[in-house]
């Protein structure tokens, strides 16, 4: 078939194999370039590492570094749609074939598990996987970002919603399908609301998984573990980090410390840039803010996407002898987001763009742009209109 992109608001419900192996291919390809600079002045290197959501994004990104950069063994979690004769499969589902694919052949160890990371039953099939094949893992990197969970103790099936603390947040928003100006106004969150909140997308499941790990003997000792969050600074404040989903990172921040003191790892919060996710898509402000961002990070040269960001926090951070930490402990490679020349700009910019001035104003074709690169699309090389079968050859477990 040919397989044309298929958006509606912040998702795209389908996507393109061949577009998403070559993303993938150009991921592994910068880090491969990097590999010399990422192995210089670092202490230790990861030998064995388990990507818990590891298909998009940051996961999929700290999987290709820690293969490409390292040499290291990665078994990678999520929950992916497999493609059928007549629809595709989802992004992640690509990614993780097309990673899968060339990691064995270029002789990397690589395996990986489609199945629900929130019950025992993947991580007990986790576990038994490392036991075999592994030994012990030393880097636990902990990246998923679910809409529900559904805790395995009590069965009970939580959602998460995005909405600010106290009060209504109403603030300028970007319909990007229609590339109209308006404002959103999003009621605040109910106590229950919050609570959810934090069980869906806080450190519980962290800590279960580490935990996990430790008893069942799996964690080499001092081994390494991050989970990854955003703060963002006076414009996405409102609705990321004083609000629900604020809430539910500060709990990470919580179980890390926990971890730290309750077992032998060596635990932190990364916090990274905003870039353009399917998760951040969804978020009210973020996709006109990413827009004027881009801009005005590109004009510095110092824009980064998520392969650019996962290289600097494993040789700046996470393997460094004096990482970048800030004052909660937590590991900083957003710095250059949150300068305050950067902010004042994107600031100042931010009142002044309209429906008839964004494409002037802000760098929105570039948002659009990542935006359908996370399912394939609008990539240089791929041939659109060939007939591409949606099945791939892969063999997840």
């Amino acid at each position: 078939m040919v397989i044309n992109p298929k958006v509606r608001g912040f998702i795209c419900t389908n996507a393109h194999p061949v577009g998403c192996a070559t993303n993938v291919d150009e991921q592994i390809e910068y880090i491969k370039s990097q590999r010399e600079t990422l192995n210089s002045g670092v202490t230790g290197t990861p030998k064995n590492v388990l990507v818990i959501g590891a298909s998009t994004g940051y996961g999929l990104a700290s999987r290709i570094t820690a293969a490409y950069g390292y040499g290291a063994k990665t078994l990678g979690l999520f929950f992916e749609k497999p493609p059928t004769e007549k629809r595709t499969a989802s992004a992640g589902f690509y990614n993780s074939a097309a990673f899968e694919a060339q990691a064995k052949a270029d002789g990397l160890y690589s395996k990986s598990i489609n199945g629900d990371a929130f019950s025992n039953e993947v991580k007990s099939q986790a576990i038994e996987l490392i036991k075999e094949d592994m030994g012990k893992v030393d880097l636990v990197v902990y990246s998923l970002a679910s809409p529900r969970r559904t805790d395995p103790t009590d069965g009970v099936t939580y959602s998460s919603v995005l909405k600010p603390i106290g009060e209504s947040y109403t603030a300028k928003n970007l319909n990007t399908d229609t590339q109209q100006i308006g404002e959103v106004t999003i009621d605040p969150a109910s106590d229950q609301e919050i609570a959810d909140t934090v069980k869906v997308m806080g450190g519980e499941d962290w800590a279960l998984w580490i935990n996990a790990l430790s008893e069942a003997g799996v964690l080499a000792p001092g081994c390494k573990t991050v989970a990854y969050t955003y703060i963002g600074d006076k414009l996405t404040k409102p609705i990321y980090g004083h609000a629900s989903i604020g809430k539910a990172k500060e709990h990470l921040d919580v179980t890390a410390a926990q971890l730290n003191t309750d077992l032998d790892v060596d635990a932190h919060v990364s916090v990274l840039k905003a870039v353009v996710t399917q998760a951040s898509s969804a978020i009210p402000v973020m996709p006109l803010y990413l827009s004027i961002l881009f801009k005005e990070m590109n004009a510095e040269g110092t824009h980064e996407g998520c392969i650019e960001q996962l290289g600097r926090l494993y040789k700046e951070c996470i393997y460094s002898d004096d990482p970048r930490l800030d004052d909660t402990n937590r590991y900083r490679v957003d710095e250059l987001e949150l300068l305050p020349e950067m902010q004042a700009r994107v600031e100042a910019i931010w009142p002044e763009v309209t429906s008839e001035n964004l494409n002037e104003l802000t760098d929105f074709g570039a948002y659009k742009s990542e935006f359908m690169r996370l399912f394939g699309f609008g990539i240089a090389g791929v041939d659109y209109s060939a007939d591409v079968s949606p099945k791939v050859d892969v063999d997840f477990l």
